[in-house]
């Protein structure tokens, strides 16, 4: 049965785990808080100062936290994360999808103004605003309508040169249009939260700059999951027996421990001999941080052969291993006289 992410939590709370999550912007606390900083200033602490990761000139990367003075509804702690790197792009994501919807809109507008347009009742232009909306995620910033605009055109009465005694009929058409208003109050008050997220923990011995790093450690986490996926190819199972199933994810658990286990001795051992780069890679090119599916596809066609006849070894062919798997078994501290 599906569960909610607050079931899961609860569950791991009750099991003795420890959790750490960001806050979905649905809870009411998240709401609380991005209405607070439109008066008040967090007491931000720096946790990391680094150089830009990707612009040399660029401003620096700096993190931020503050421990909300009041937990959760279910009285877990909550720290707010202040990224200035994250408040840049959030501004300038917010201003690029503005800008993108209204020249949506002016082609929209282009169309209705047509004399060959196919949108010609009002539902179906509701349809098309409030599509536009949702794709550039500009329904919070701009205030789209749908009018009525008409059109005048006065006619002669009857056929003929026009004379002083004339008379004219007035022709009104009625054509659909929109129009919008960027809502200058609304980017306002998002932009004082702009680069902030809170972060919800059942552990309530850690700091807040300790709850930001282990939440950065996620990363790590979900590539296992995806290895788990894709390496380790783990498919859906048909047991029925309870016993099966936690020993048959304790087999995979214990794959990946001895996965990031050979992964970690190799790196560590590159950093201890001052090699930053091993040709793993197929067609020999070089891999910064190998992996354990890399390492194993290295010694994929490694065999040896055994001659026997009449149950008994007569010859041994062993395996010439190359430069590269010496120097990847001498890194993973495999003794020599193994190989």
């Amino acid at each position: 049965m599906h569960q909610s992410p607050r079931e899961n939590m609860d569950h791991i709370d009750r099991a003795g785990g420890r959790f750490v999550t960001v806050m979905p912007r649905s809870r009411l606390e998240d709401a609380q808080l991005r209405e607070w900083v439109q008066t008040h200033t967090p007491e931000w602490t720096l946790v990391w100062d680094r150089p830009n990761p990707r612009y040399g000139d660029g401003p620096r990367d700096c993190w931020y936290v503050h421990r909300a003075p009041l937990p959760s509804m279910e009285a877990w702690s909550i720290v707010w994360v202040w990224s200035t790197l994250l408040t840049l792009r959030q501004h300038t994501r917010r201003l690029r999808n503005i800008a993108a919807a209204i020249e949506q809109f002016e082609h929209l507008r282009r169309r209705l103004a047509s004399s060959k347009t196919r949108l010609r009742g009002a539902p179906e232009i509701d349809l098309q605003i409030k599509l536009l909306l949702e794709q550039h995620h500009v329904g919070r910033y701009l205030k789209v309508r749908r009018v009525v605009r008409e059109e005048h055109v006065f006619k002669q009465a009857r056929r003929g040169r026009p004379g002083p005694d004339t008379a004219y009929l007035k022709i009104t058409k009625r054509r659909f249009d929109v129009q919008w208003v960027i809502d200058e109050d609304a980017i306002t008050y998002d932009r004082r939260s702009d680069g902030c997220y809170p972060l919800m923990t059942n552990d309530r011995t850690l700091t807040a700059a300790q709850v930001l790093e282990a939440h950065k450690g996620q990363p790590m986490i979900e590539k296992r999951f995806e290895q788990v996926k894709t390496v380790h190819e783990i498919a859906p199972v048909f047991l029925k027996n309870e016993g099966r199933i936690e020993a048959l994810f304790t087999l995979y658990a214990i794959a990946l421990l001895v996965q990031a286990l050979i992964e970690r001795e190799l790196r560590q051992a590159m950093a201890r001999e001052g090699i930053e780069e091993l040709p793993i890679y197929p067609e020999q090119r070089q891999c910064a941080h190998p992996t354990t599916e890399q390492v194993l596809r290295l010694f994929s066609l490694a065999e040896r052969h055994h001659l026997l006849q009449h149950g008994h070894s007569v010859q041994v062919f062993d395996l010439k291993l190359t430069q590269l798997q010496r120097q990847v078994l001498t890194l993973l501290g495999v003794p020599a006289g193994t190989f």
